[in-house]
């Protein structure tokens, strides 16, 4: 018989080996937990909503107890430290907490709308931006951030689109990797003086709502999620983004947040993601509401069995975890594990040896160097829509300006949705904007309209006389902040109020009109586009928004902004996207039918049976990628250096490009490819590179790329990302309708 005390000693020794092969971080998970009680692990996994600077007892108490491991939305660094003081020093173990807020585009200073920032097709200035606004966000006590928010958003009517990098999955997994770097830090400096965790949100297609209803189904084929939805999310996560949010969104009938496909076998067993997993306000009770879960001790057992870490806002975990414990219907491992990776985190964020804030170290807003960051990105962000005659850039010589519109001088609005922690007294309008370049005596102001939404016209009066006083006049319109964001969803797309009829009066004096749209989407302004003879898109800019627009109205700074969404005629054109399907038949642009071509009384026309509207044809107002400049780029000599490539090997391409006009600009070099015939029908382009470059009035530059093969690969019928061989083509210009192009091949 074996001696009973050598088979313990045996068990002890693999034992005592197993700890010793963990990391440093791993044993102090493991330490900690297993000194933990039920009630307190169920507690790490628990995040409730802030106080506003007041605790209560109640909560102390239940921090002291450990039955808290997150508060969200306090912001007030006294209380941040002591409620971290309370966890730290009173609660048995000792385990600080992990402090959220949704820091999207900036806390004090404001940077543009994350749609506005991907108008830049500018990662260093995404990069900079959310590394400012963590710098900002630590000083308050912030530790953790849900952002960024990483959805493919195709549909302009969708609130949220303004927290989105728009519809390309290429480009907004280059932006994620960005803002997560930026948030996060790199190369080893992870989490250190003046960074914060990320989150990527929402995982995932929320970005796909039916009709762009926030919180609404959506349904995406597997093989459309891996090549599309989920691509950004695993930019974040290969760049070391260390926190994922679930989706509101029921996702192909399982709502995000039950949802195991998404969170145990593609985040866990495929991408190996060891960080932690937070549910969305609410979204575990939410269960309830899709018809998912009978109650709140089912969503509860699905959540957690699904992945899902920490529990936002509600109480599901902590009401019925233990008793779903105690009733056989879940494993302490799927609790053990949750907690293993909230630990993860906090040790991660150095929390244990650095809980607190330093109080007196909040220092100067708005600093020059910040203040010229969020100037640089607004200036990048902005997009040329139009130029008749070249009307822009003015001359600083001119005698009078007008400056007239609902969003010519609102500090607040033009800082857009998610910017509650903003000072908006440092925001300047694009009137400051102006007269501080010109002087007050050349600018002349009115606002016809008293907010976005007004439909009294009273203010029409002044604003035309003021225009008929002036060499020329800047309109501003657009969108409140409150216009758009979370569940600010809109069925129409264009200029709210009577906007239209204040640019349509202004129009009509003869003077020339410069429009300058502010908004958290992409508005439908073919109706207004005529009665302007220049349009600037300016999303909703920030604090520097001001400064940026007066520095490109007035030349000092060339417009070099792309839209990173397609621009639609009409809201009846969505969805609209320009890596859309070729369909079996495609526009002949030739030979289409178009409402008006089409015979009185006629039971059939001959004048092209193809996939278009008949009211509103086939192109978008402006395609995808699409922006003017104030000198004019010529693209030739394209050259693909591999014309023929194996699947594992790299394409090499180059370009000519030449700056024809008189000043200095940048232009972002865009490369699309379509693969022509796939197991799966493929789009018709696709975004595969892109380069911002500048050039002096005259210079030439070339232009070169590598592009991996892997970037042409898809997932087929069964699933299998393969690069397929065949025929490709490739197109290089400055939007997703370039015409410069060439063939190239994969054997």
């Amino acid at each position: 018989m074996v001696n009973r005390f050598y088979v313990l000693g045996i068990c002890l020794c693999l034992l005592q080996s197993c700890v010793s092969s963990l990391s440093i971080n791993d044993q102090k998970i493991e330490k900690l937990l297993s000194q933990m009680t039920i009630d307190e692990k169920i507690g790490q996994m628990c995040q409730i909503n802030g106080f506003s600077g007041q605790i209560p007892d109640k909560i102390k108490e239940e921090i002291k107890a450990g039955n808290v491991g997150s508060i969200l939305n306090e912001v007030d660094v006294k209380t941040v430290n002591e409620i971290q003081k309370t966890a730290i020093e009173e609660s048995r173990l000792g385990i600080p907490l992990l402090i959220g807020r949704d820091v999207v585009h900036g806390f004090k200073t404001i940077f543009p709308i994350p749609l506005g920032q991907a108008a830049t097709w500018n990662p260093e200035i995404v990069k900079k931006g959310a590394g400012i606004a963590a710098q900002e966000a630590s000083l308050a006590g912030v530790n953790w951030t849900f952002a960024p928010m990483i959805d493919i958003a195709r549909d302009s009517r969708w609130g949220r689109i303004a927290e989105s990098f728009g519809e390309d999955p290429y480009l907004v997994s280059k932006m994620a990797v960005a803002s997560t770097e930026g948030f996060q830090g790199t190369n080893g400096s992870l989490f250190s003086n003046g960074k914060i965790a990320a989150c990527a949100k929402h995982f995932a297609g929320y970005g796909a709502a039916e009709g762009g209803r926030d919180y609404n189904t959506t349904l995406i084929p597997e093989g459309e999620l891996r090549d599309v939805y989920f691509k950004s999310f695993k930019a974040a996560k290969d760049a070391g983004i260390r926190t994922f949010m679930t989706g509101f969104n029921d996702l192909n009938g399982v709502p995000a947040s039950g949802n195991q496909f998404l969170f145990r076998k593609v985040l866990r067993e495929e991408w190996q993601f060891d960080g932690m997993v937070v549910s969305d306000w609410a979204s575990i009770h939410e269960l309830i509401s899709h018809g998912f879960s009978s109650d709140e001790k089912d969503a509860a057992k699905k959540a957690l069995i699904a992945g899902v870490d920490m529990e936002m806002a509600s109480s599901c975990y902590k009401n019925h975890i233990k008793e779903l414990l105690d009733e056989g219907l879940i494993n302490i491992d799927l609790v053990d594990d949750a907690v293993r990776n909230i630990l993860r985190i906090k040790i991660e964020l150095g929390l244990f040896e650095h809980p607190y804030v330093d109080e007196n170290g909040q220092g100067e807003i708005g600093e020059k160097d910040i203040e010229k960051a969020a100037l640089e990105a607004a200036e990048q962000s902005i997009v040329l829509l139009k130029n008749k005659n070249k009307l822009l850039p003015l001359s600083t010589k001119i005698n009078s300006v007008a400056v007239i519109g609902p969003m010519a001088h609102e500090k607040y609005e033009q800082l857009g949705t998610w910017s509650f922690d903003a000072d908006s007294l440092l925001s300047i309008t694009p009137l400051e904007g102006i007269r501080n370049l010109l002087g007050n005596a050349k600018v002349n102001f009115a606002k016809g309209l008293k907010y976005t939404r007004d439909k009294n016209s009273d203010g029409f009066k002044q604003a035309i006389k003021v225009a008929k006083s002036s060499d020329v006049v800047v309109v501003c319109v657009g969108e409140e902040a409150i216009l758009s964001g979370e569940a600010h969803c809109r069925a129409r797309l264009d200029l709210p109020g009577i906007q239209k009829e204040l640019i349509q009066e202004i129009s009509e004096t003869g003077k020339p009109v410069v429009l300058i749209v502010m908004a958290g989407r992409a508005l439908s302004i073919g109706d207004v586009y005529e009665n302007a003879d220049a349009v600037l898109y300016a999303w909703h800019p920030g604090t520097m928004g001001g400064t940026a627009l007066a520095n490109i109205l007035f030349g000092k700074v060339s417009p070099s902004g792309k839209l990173p969404v397609t621009m639609p005629k009409s809201v009846g054109q969505i969805p609209m996207h320009y890596n859309h399907k070729n369909s079996g038949r495609p526009v002949d642009p030739n030979n289409w039918s178009s409402i008006d071509k089409i015979p009185v009384k006629a039971y059939q026309t001959s004048l092209g049976n193809t996939s278009h509207y008949m009211d509103e044809g086939f192109e978008p107002l402006y395609p995808f990628g699409f922006g003017l400049s104030y000198t004019d780029f010529e693209y030739s000599d394209l050259r693909i250096e591999t014309p023929v490539i194996a699947g594992t090997a790299e394409l090499k391409v180059s370009v000519l490009l030449s700056n024809k006009g008189k000043c200095t600009a940048e232009e972002v070099v865009q490369v699309y490819i379509r693969d022509l015939v796939g197991d799966v029908t493929r789009p018709v382009r696709e975004l595969k590179a892109f380069d911002r470059v500048k050039l002096k009035a005259g210079e030439a530059k070339r232009v070169s790329f590598t592009i991996p093969a892997s970037e042409l690969s898809f997932h087929n019928q069964q699933m299998m990302n393969v690069v397929e061989p065949g025929k490709f083509m490739l197109w290089i210009g400055g939007n997703s309708n370039a015409d410069l192009g060439a063939e190239f091949a994969v054997k």
